[in-house]
């Protein structure tokens, strides 16, 4: 008697595999040259007149004993993945050690791994300075939805289903769901904040969203770090 053959295993489908079979009502509108247009400028000025604030900023985190440069695998437009660079806040291998959390426990856990100039760094928001790399590559955009890893990327699909439309524009440094961000909100809410924008999205729209990200970073007193990572 033969043995029965074992199944064979599907390929499995990346997420840009994924958004190609999904997404085909999902065009690029013409306003998205523009502001990919505005993207190369602003961030290639703002690379320039941060070069200095970076640098320090980057030998201190090197003096404290850490890599300067955190890397971590993000999910970007039409569902590619790429490499999202911030200075380094956290102490070795807090990566592993937070491992799957989400929301307000990884808040808590991410305090306890950062270290006293990463700490300082988040509150400022000057870690986030060499995601200006990345709009310059293409990869992310000044304003847009929070890139996002994509194993949570995943979860968040089979949680919410219609969570994959937020690929259709670049992920962004800021966006409607970062100024309105408080720690009740829902990942659906965030997800609606997000779609606000995309739907709405206008060279305006852009211009006012960069305006009141930088007018709440010189207005308001440094929060508390966020559970990012």
């Amino acid at each position: 008697m033969t043995a029965p053959h074992a199944p064979v295993a599907e390929p499995a489908t990346s997420l840009a595999e994924r958004y190609a079979r999904e997404a085909h009502a999902f065009e690029p509108r013409p306003v998205d040259a523009v502001l990919r247009g505005l993207d190369i400028l602003l961030a290639g000025g703002a690379l320039v007149l941060a070069a200095p604030v970076l640098a320090l900023c980057a030998a201190l985190v090197r003096l404290s004993g850490r890599q300067v440069l955190y890397r971590g695998a993000r999910v970007g437009r039409f569902g590619t993945t790429f490499t999202m660079y911030k200075l380094r806040t956290l102490k070795p291998g807090a990566e592993q050690r937070l491992g799957r959390h989400l929301g307000e426990e990884l808040t808590h856990l991410t305090m306890a791994e950062l270290t006293r100039v990463g700490a300082r760094l988040r509150r400022s928001k000057l870690d986030e300075l060499p995601q200006l790399v990345n709009v310059l590559r293409g990869e992310m955009s000044l304003v847009g939805p929070r890139p996002i890893r994509p194993a949570f990327f995943a979860e968040l699909c089979v949680e919410i289903p219609a969570y994959w439309q937020r690929l259709v524009v670049r992920p962004g440094l800021t966006g409607f769901a970062q100024l309105r961000l408080t720690r009740e909100m829902t990942w659906a809410e965030k997800l609606a904040h997000d779609f606000e924008y995309i739907a709405d999205r206008s060279v305006g729209l852009y211009l006012a969203i960069l305006g009141d990200t930088a007018w709440v970073l010189v207005s308001r007193p440094p929060r508390g770090p966020v559970g990012r990572i």
